[in-house]
């Protein structure tokens, strides 16, 4: 495989892991949250798109009904978890752990429900294009096209609109935005559907470009961790270089290591970034 069909691979994957560690860095920046549960809140939007997609449902459609379930179980989880422990001012070890206990829970709940094999839309084959000489797969420029959408969509929303700037404001200093009159609690409900809405969204391009399994949001994990350190926790825009970064490398990791060491890179990459540049690439801030 040539070095510019592995970019442009890495380009899609990067797009996918974007959409994902925006929605994290964004958890982290205005909540605290090190969210472990996040890539199986992705593999639960990938499966309930698949769901409604399976069942005759257009699939633009099925997204829309992967976000929006997606979203009602983030808003379950702040009521009944992250919520109480903010009021009981839980450790940050304790928060990590209890994400790590809902990840499972979501995870091993998707193969009670659905089984563990792998599934798939039901969408017609469309052939890759040649573009001077690289195979463009369809699926990847739907992907690419989504995840520059979703991203414009969220500038818009974060620089633009009352709630961005109360975000933004909270993830600079939560007491002031308070004293300032700022309902905090709806900046969380906020941050929640976006976060779901974003999280849902990567989960069900990835499921375009490979199949819908359990396990599909667990291993992309740790390039979303990657990503966010990469570009400064709590910068979703340094989390969207990041993921691309990453998944470029990823990629053209492939033909040296072969595909079952790709995570391995988005670990070294993020070991490498945390030794050289703690802070990441850019000031970590919405």
């Amino acid at each position: 495989m040539t070095p510019e069909q592995l970019i442009v691979n890495g380009i899609a994957l990067g797009s996918i892991i974007a959409l994902a560690a925006v929605g994290l860095t964004l958890t982290y920046g205005i909540l605290r949250l090190s969210n472990f549960a996040h890539g199986d809140f992705m593999t639960l939007g990938a499966y309930l798109t698949w769901l409604a997609n399976t069942r005759g449902v257009n699939i633009w459609l099925s997204i829309i009904i992967g976000a929006v379930g997606t979203v009602v179980g983030m808003l379950l989880s702040e009521f009944l978890l992250w919520r109480p422990m903010r009021e009981a001012r839980a450790s940050s070890t304790t928060l990590i752990i209890i994400s790590i206990g809902l990840a499972l829970f979501i995870r091993n709940g998707i193969i009670f429900i659905w089984g563990g094999s792998n599934q798939s839309y039901n969408l017609p084959v469309v052939p890759a294009i040649d573009v001077l000489g690289v195979k463009v797969v369809y699926n990847q420029i739907i992907v690419v096209i989504m995840a520059v959408v979703a991203i414009a969509a969220l500038h818009f929303l974060l620089q633009n609109t009352k709630i961005g700037k109360a975000m933004r404001a909270v993830a600079d200093n939560v007491d002031l935005a308070r004293v300032s009159g700022i309902n905090v609690e709806r900046v969380v409900i906020w941050t929640w559907v976006i976060t779901g809405t974003l999280t849902a969204l990567g989960g069900a391009m990835y499921g375009l470009l490979t199949a819908v399994r359990p396990n599909m949001g667990w291993f992309l994990i740790l390039p979303m961790f990657a990503s966010v350190i990469l570009g400064g926790i709590g910068n979703p825009y340094g989390a969207i270089l990041g993921a691309l970064i990453i998944g470029i490398a990823q990629e053209l990791s492939v033909p040296l290591l072969g595909s079952e060491y790709k995570i391995g890179i988005a670990l070294l990459v993020m070991v490498l970034v945390l030794l050289l540049r703690p802070q990441g690439l850019f000031r970590g801030t919405i």
